[in-house]
């Protein structure tokens, strides 16, 4: 457990998140990529920092991948490097399944401190895609703390995000996103008082209420 001014919680222990954050530093000099998980939701609010790092390519990147230790994973249909305890996820365009296609994320980005990024609201709907596929798993909650980060502490545009939602049939993750703040109850988590927070997450919620 972190001691700071709100006793936040950290998911993984600060040296494996800062050797994590130097490869991610490395990778970038290489290779060009979208960045998209819990690296690219910490850039969006400066909140948990991320163990692994995902991101997305296309085939050109992936063949220049093929100078480190590449490996493909068939079943989940992405590709995979191991740095010691860090994964890095490679999801590639038109082979890997993710909520939004990775061949479609470059019309959702951003940069950030020189990364490319997937934007708020298509980084709100990937990290919901992933929260269900591993809901009751430590990656779940960090998933949902994510989720909730992004929501009190970036600024995603919540027409924007649903009107992703309907490009991919994907309307039923609105109610759960609204579900998933209505439930959150780990304050410490995203660094804030319980005053902060119940502040934070009622001006949301009235946020939500409006989108149409």
């Amino acid at each position: 457990m972190a001691n700071n001014k709100f006793n936040k919680m950290e998911f993984w222990n600060s040296q494996l998140t800062e050797k994590s954050w130097r490869l991610l530093q490395e990778i970038r000099k290489k290779y060009n990529f979208i960045l998209i998980g819990g690296w690219s939701t910490y850039l969006w609010t400066k909140q948990q920092k991320s163990k692994d790092i995902d991101i997305v390519v296309s085939l050109t990147e992936l063949q220049k991948l093929k100078q480190e230790d590449l490996r493909k994973n068939d079943a989940l249909k992405k590709y995979e490097i191991k740095s010691d305890e860090i994964d890095i996820d490679i999801y590639l365009e038109h082979y890997s399944k993710l909520t939004i296609p990775p061949e479609d994320i470059k019309k959702y980005t951003s940069q950030i401190e020189g990364f490319n990024v997937a934007s708020q609201e298509a980084l709100l709907v990937l990290k919901q895609g992933a929260e269900i596929d591993r809901e009751n798993s430590i990656k779940g909650e960090k998933d949902r703390a994510d989720i909730v980060s992004l929501m009190l502490f970036a600024n995603p545009d919540y027409n924007a995000y649903l009107k992703i939602l309907k490009n991919y049939s994907k309307e039923e993750y609105f109610h759960r996103l609204v579900k998933i703040l209505k439930d959150f109850r780990e304050y410490n988590i995203v660094g804030l008082s319980p005053k902060e927070f119940k502040s934070k997450k009622e001006k949301t919620l009235e946020q939500l209420k409006k989108v149409k």
